[in-house]
């Protein structure tokens, strides 16, 4: 490379192995300490901007930063930029799909069986001693034999579908569209408020769009059936808060499980926090150490794919570069 290397700024921390191969294309410099406002003086000769899930991406923002041609992000979900604003600029776009998918397969397998066996009211049960004051827990339910509603059956969903057909359950799912792939996979479609009303456990795998946001409100809650439980792996504005906390209050519901809330993070006092039906970890779907990795290897790269002038792995719809 000749002459001055071309500037990148990162607003994530970046695994050692992904800043070295960063490093030798550009010059990568960190802002993510830094107050948003001094943003723009930091970034004025960055040609691409790393980000993340937790970076609210703006108008606002991108007026300051006229230099930037690139954003690369590490997650997959986007609902924290604003692509008109980024169409409207010709600023490239990509996240990192394909990234994550087995690990937050695992983590909502994890929360099939959470929310199915109890063990929000197991460890509660431990931690406040009515393990030692009434002996054994309520009962949980099986897996086996039990019915599983998927609610977006894309790549994490039918990586959880192979899971859970391992423990004996039926897979049911609702997409835009039935998937050609039924027969060969053993999963079978439902409209959405057939799933409801049959699945034993209904989880949320869709990203969150102006659709989707809210979709499991009051009346879908009330769809399901008394004993089935929710789980959330989507993201936390795809449920109504208050609606689900109702549902559980009113037992017209059993039981939820979520990696995802809103608002995020759920304030401590929340009345969702600490029920004896309600398990709620902090988004870790990808949070292990190897699909972190992976996930801002998939956004330097990218990076570094635009800045040699080559196609853009993981561009997203409509965002690539203007002659892809």
């Amino acid at each position: 490379m000749n002459g001055v290397p071309p500037a990148v700024a990162t607003a994530i921390a970046l695994p050692p192995s992904v800043r070295a191969a960063l490093e030798r294309h550009a010059h990568v410099f960190d802002i993510i300490d830094r107050p948003r406002a001094t943003w723009p003086m930091s970034v004025e000769t960055a040609q691409a901007l790393l980000i993340g899930s937790g970076v609210k991406l703006t108008g606002d923002l991108l007026d300051g930063l006229p230099g930037v041609r690139l954003i690369a992000t590490q997650s997959v979900g986007y609902d924290n930029v604003d692509l008109a604003e980024l169409h409207r600029r010709g600023i490239a776009f990509t996240n990192s799909r394909g990234s994550l998918i087995e690990a937050v397969a695992d983590i909502s397998y994890l929360l099939v069986i959470a929310a199915m066996r109890g063990i929000a009211r197991g460890i509660n049960w431990v931690r406040d001693g009515r393990w030692l004051q009434h002996g054994d827990m309520p009962f949980g339910r099986d897996l086996d034999g039990a019915t599983l509603g998927i609610v977006g059956l894309g790549d994490i969903g039918s990586a959880l579908a192979r899971r859970a057909r391992v423990s004996g359950m039926r897979v049911i799912y609702a997409n835009r569209t039935p998937r050609s792939d039924d027969a060969a996979n053993g999963n079978a479609y439902r409209t959405f408020s057939a799933l409801l009303g049959e699945a034993d456990c209904v989880v949320a795998l869709v990203p969150l769009t102006p659709q989707t946001r809210g979709m499991f409100d009051a009346q879908a809650f009330a769809a399901m059936k008394p004993s089935a439980v929710f789980v959330n792996v989507a993201r936390g504005a795809v449920a109504d808060t208050a609606a689900l906390l109702h549902a559980l209050e009113a037992k017209q519901i059993a039981g939820a499980a979520l990696d995802v809330t809103d608002p995020e993070p759920l304030p401590h006092d929340h009345p969702l926090v600490g029920r004896d039906d309600v398990l709620i970890v902090p988004h870790v779907g990808s949070a292990t150490v190897e699909t972190r990795t992976r996930m801002a290897m998939v956004a330097a790269e990218n990076v570094i794919a635009y800045l040699d002038g080559k196609p853009l792995l993981t561009a997203v719809e409509g965002f690539g570069r203007p002659s892809e």
